[in-house]
């Protein structure tokens, strides 16, 4: 069952890798709204430039398509984060989740799916082959009072 958003938004590009820097601060300024430390903000940031540049160079390696970035603002102080293309998709989604697997050649670390589990509470991956890859991440944030 979905969780009813409190407020969200979307955007959506083309895959170019010059809209990652635009994804991520595009997400940070909606972030803002619930008051993130510097340290969830950056996490924020990290976790959602790790998934853009996955959909845009695993999933769009030959060609430019949309990647799809909607971010919620859920009960419970929980931010929630989807990224989406409809490009070739994963194969094996346990294996690409496993640290140092890279389809992606040498330049690229294999990291991603590690680096984006270690800012977030919760990363789910869906894909299907020639259809394309969801991740949904979700972030609890700290409830600081307001004066």
């Amino acid at each position: 069952m979905k969780t009813k958003a409190v407020n969200e938004t979307a955007i959506e590009f083309p895959s170019h890798s010059s809209n990652e820097g635009f994804a991520r601060s595009a997400v940070a300024c909606f972030a803002a709204q619930m008051d993130p430390t510097l340290n969830e903000l950056e996490d924020i940031k990290t976790a959602v430039s790790e998934a853009v540049t996955n959909a845009i160079v695993h999933g769009y390696p030959d060609a430019i398509g949309k990647v799809l970035v909607r971010v919620r603002v859920c009960p419970g102080n929980v931010l929630e984060l989807t990224v989406k293309d409809h490009g070739r998709g994963i194969p094996d989604v346990d294996r690409a989740r496993q640290p140092m697997y890279t389809t992606g050649g040498e330049e690229r670390s294999g990291m991603g799916f590690t680096i984006m589990e270690s800012f977030m509470d919760t990363v789910t991956v869906r894909s299907a082959v020639n259809k394309g890859t969801t991740v949904t991440m979700k972030k609890k944030l700290a409830s600081r009072v307001r004066k």
